[in-house]
């Protein structure tokens, strides 16, 4: 199983105009999520509810914004279509920013520049592989030309399946998603390679529409603060993530 590593941080856009009210009176926030991501975004059985870090995250930013969050579970592929339809306002999953995503998204401050080097895949060369169906991963190793075969699936856990049933030969997603998976099951017939180096690194991200630059900074105050005053921090270490991008 091919993972990648995953810089940690914060994005937001701009959301629908009628949002104009935050700061005077609560609103309500429809959020797109995923059931698939844990640690970020997970659909916990025991309450039949999205849990993770990033909705812990959005919670908190909602509270400080004076808005409240109504969760909507979707596919990763459903988010941004969801998004720009305006059937939610805000995407709070396990997603990374990209220049695709950013022509459609606003994007609140990163809190580091990403430096990761991206090593060659060659040594894969012929491989049939999976990702995750709406990643980034999809589109960048289809265009690669290094791969027999690049499969899309629904869910990380299809594609840890396919690699143990020798249907696939590497998988690729989210480092923290297969950490966390691999730690909380057993795979004996997949190992999770942690020496391989990432050839594509992103932040984890919160986006809504476009439009209001006014929010955008709203939101980017609030994320600096939860930064400064260990909130974040909290939050992280609640979901077993790294408290700083590295």
């Amino acid at each position: 199983m091919i993972s990648r590593r995953l810089l940690l941080s914060m994005m937001a856009a701009a959301p629908a105009a009628s949002l104009n009210g935050i700061g005077r009176a609560e609103t309500l926030m429809q959020v797109g999520s995923t059931p698939t991501g844990v640690p970020f975004t997970f659909l916990d059985t025991a309450s039949g509810t999205i849990q993770g870090m990033m909705i812990d995250l959005i919670h908190a930013v909602g509270d400080d914004l004076n808005f409240k969050v109504q969760i909507q579970p979707m596919g990763f592929s459903s988010l941004i279509p969801a998004l720009t339809s305006g059937k939610i306002e805000i995407i709070s999953a396990a997603m990374s920013t990209s220049p695709e995503r950013a022509g459609v998204v606003d994007f609140t401050d990163h809190p580091s520049e990403d430096k990761a080097a991206y090593p060659s895949i060659q040594a894969m060369q012929g491989y049939r592989v999976g990702a995750q169906v709406g990643t980034r991963y999809l589109d960048l190793l289809q265009k690669s030309g290094v791969f027999s075969e690049v499969r899309s699936y629904e869910t990380i856990v299809d594609i840890i399946t396919d690699v143990a049933a020798g249907r696939l030969q590497a998988g690729f997603g989210d480092g923290p998603i297969l950490g966390y998976q691999f730690s909380h099951a057993s795979y004996p017939k997949v190992r999770l390679v942690s020496e391989y180096k990432p050839f594509v690194v992103g932040p984890v991200n919160i986006g809504v529409r476009k439009g209001q630059e006014a929010l955008v900074t709203r939101m980017n105050a609030t994320i600096a603060r939860f930064k400064s005053d260990g909130t974040l921090a909290r939050i992280l270490a609640k979901w077993n993530l790294p408290t700083s991008a590295s």
